[in-house]
């Protein structure tokens, strides 16, 4: 080695990221970049003994909505704190850039509609010190954070800022609409963002209950954006679609894989609707891949889920009326309230008053006491309904005692998607199969409903370790799926494997206590808004480009993240 290492990692047990077996070993790290593995490693000026502990590449998580959090914050928690050292931002096609000074307001409304974040929390908390997408990177470049960054180019954000409201307003985008659009993407593009999003799902919609501007957008308009994705050569397309015509969608989206020369990739869920709709999609997309396209369908390691209680934004008796009448009041003015007999009895009488969509708040059979640590895989007889049932009590006075015991903050658990069969088979084969990404975690987003950020370390805890049905997967397959084959689909050769001359980042696990723990509110967010936050045990350590940022959960202090501007060779 040319010179004296900064980090050494002795006798850890060494995760590669490729797939293949454990084996142990010293790693040193010179200039943020793995220098030797093995053999006869020089002292480091700083070393950790990982004996016991399984040393792994840091994780990339591809599916977040960091786009507001990094304008403010130089910690992209709960995905740090989850052994994620990169993360990809502007999903689903929402996103503030590029934007003028009079459309700020329209997109806080969609992304507050989309995303489930405050509008009080983005109107005080972003600086809107850009204008263009390149305006927008050179911001996030001058910030530094405790993981690398990299951002898309929202479809919507684009659609407004070259149609206005007609683009807010979904009508077809014209042929100077659309050259313009495909102009500003390759801009974007070339500017450093790593690909381009877009949403074509009913369930998106600003806070006004508008759909997002980009659900029916006309094909032609995709395909303009495709020719200059084609044309700069960079990026992949990240699309979320209901599917309702599920043979019209997925043929849409191959011929824009063909037309763009790029990769597609397309989030897949299961839902109760169409229990098996998922299998036919997972079959097209392996029947493209057999042709030639890259279409990858990213997946959850868990289901889609809405976590209910009092302190949180949804709860089984949200639709009540008198429930209505006190959920303004500060949290510990409505707990009193809710704790006196008469307030109680009346709201257990009462109906629910709101949308059809609204009132799975009261599906009883299919919510679950959380739990501690949470139980993301619950079996049937431990829903809110069988366990009423036993007790001889109606399942909204056990919600309701669950929820305002203690101190007011327990948590139901509601699983939306990928649990239509009452466990988690499904995702089983989802996880495995070779044409899948693990994302779809959602970080910075629903910040008052769920914390899936934490999918990440559920995948090494419940599928390689915990899951008490059916076979496990080796740990080392699991590595690889969380950061191998992420980093690989969105371009940065740099990262993902522990190899001589790769970007050391890395993860130092104490596997035997990995362990999820329970969610829970925390008011830092700008203006003092809330998000649910959830940490994990067992990560000893994380390290990016060389540098420790997390020893066992808590901050180091250091912040060597940057903004990855465009794809990475190896």
């Amino acid at each position: 080695m040319p010179s004296s290492p900064s980090l050494v990692i002795r006798n850890g047990t060494i995760v590669d990221g490729s797939g293949g077996d454990p084996y142990e070993a010293d790693l040193a790290v010179i200039d943020g970049k793995i220098a030797a593995i093995g053999g006869s490693v020089a002292k480091g000026a700083e070393e950790i003994d990982a004996r016991g502990k399984l040393v792994t590449p840091g994780f990339v998580d591809v599916h977040t909505h960091y786009d507001a959090q990094v304008t403010w914050s130089d910690r992209l928690s709960p995905s740090s704190w989850n052994g994620a050292t990169t993360v990809l931002f502007g999903n689903c096609g929402v996103g503030f850039a590029p934007c003028h000074a009079d459309q700020h307001d329209m997109l806080i409304n969609l992304m507050e509609g989309v995303e489930d974040i405050p509008e009080v929390v983005l109107s005080e908390g972003l600086p809107w010190n850009w204008h263009s997408f390149p305006d927008f990177l050179d911001a996030i470049a001058a910030r530094s954070y405790d993981v690398d960054v990299a951002a898309q180019v929202p479809h919507a954000a684009l659609r407004v800022y070259v149609m206005g409201q007609r683009g807010a307003d979904r009508e077809p985008a014209t042929e100077q609409d659309r050259q313009r659009m495909a102009q500003l993407t390759a801009e974007g593009l070339r500017a450093g963002a790593l690909g381009f999003s877009t949403s074509r799902t009913l369930n998106h919609r600003s806070a006004d209950g508008k759909h997002i501007p980009t659900l029916r957008a006309e094909e032609a308009e995709l395909t303009a954006i495709a020719h200059a994705m084609r044309d700069t050569g960079t990026g992949w397309m990240q699309i979320v679609s209901d599917f309702e015509d599920q043979d019209g969608e997925i043929h849409l989206f191959r011929r824009l894989a063909k037309e763009s020369g790029r990769p597609v990739t397309i989030s897949l869920l299961q839902q109760d609707s169409r229990p098996d709709g998922w299998r036919d999609l997972m079959s097209e997309i392996d029947e493209a891949n057999a042709e030639g396209l890259r279409i990858t369908a990213q997946v959850r390691s868990r289901p889609t889920s809405v976590l209910l209680g009092l302190e949180l934004s949804q709860n089984p008796f949200m639709g009540r009326p008198s429930y209505k009448r006190i959920a303004h009041l500060p949290f510990a003015e409505r707990l009193a309230l809710l704790r006196q007999p008469d307030v109680r009895a009346r709201i257990l009488t009462e109906a629910f008053e709101g949308s059809r969509r609204g009132k799975r708040v009261e599906r009883w059979d299919r919510m679950y006491p959380l739990g501690d640590p949470p139980d993301y895989e619950p079996k049937a007889d431990t829903s809110i309904a069988a366990r009423a049932a036993r007790q001889g009590r109606s399942p909204e006075e056990l919600a309701y005692d669950l929820l305002i015991e203690g101190d007011g903050k327990g948590i139901l658990y509601l699983p939306v998607t990928n649990f239509a069969g009452g466990n988690l088979d499904v995702v089983r084969d989802m996880i495995d199969a070779p044409n899948s990404l693990i994302g779809l975690g959602d970080g910075g987003a629903h910040v008052g409903v769920m914390c899936d950020a934490t999918s990440t370390s559920y995948l090494l805890t419940h599928w390689t370790r915990d899951r008490g049905r059916g076979s496990l997967f080796p740990v080392s397959w699991a590595i690889k799926r969380l950061a191998a084959d992420n980093a690989a689909a969105i371009g940065l050769g740099d990262r993902g494997l522990l190899r001589v001359g790769m970007k050391a980042d890395i993860n130092i696990l104490d596997y035997d206590k990995l362990r999820l723990r329970r969610p829970e509110i925390v008011y830092d967010l700008p203006a003092g808004g809330k998000r649910l936050v959830q940490r994990t045990d067992g990560f000893d350590a994380t390290i990016v480009s060389g540098a420790v940022v997390y020893r066992h959960g808590e901050a180091t202090g250091a912040l060597p993240g940057r903004l990855i501007r465009g794809a990475r060779e190896a």
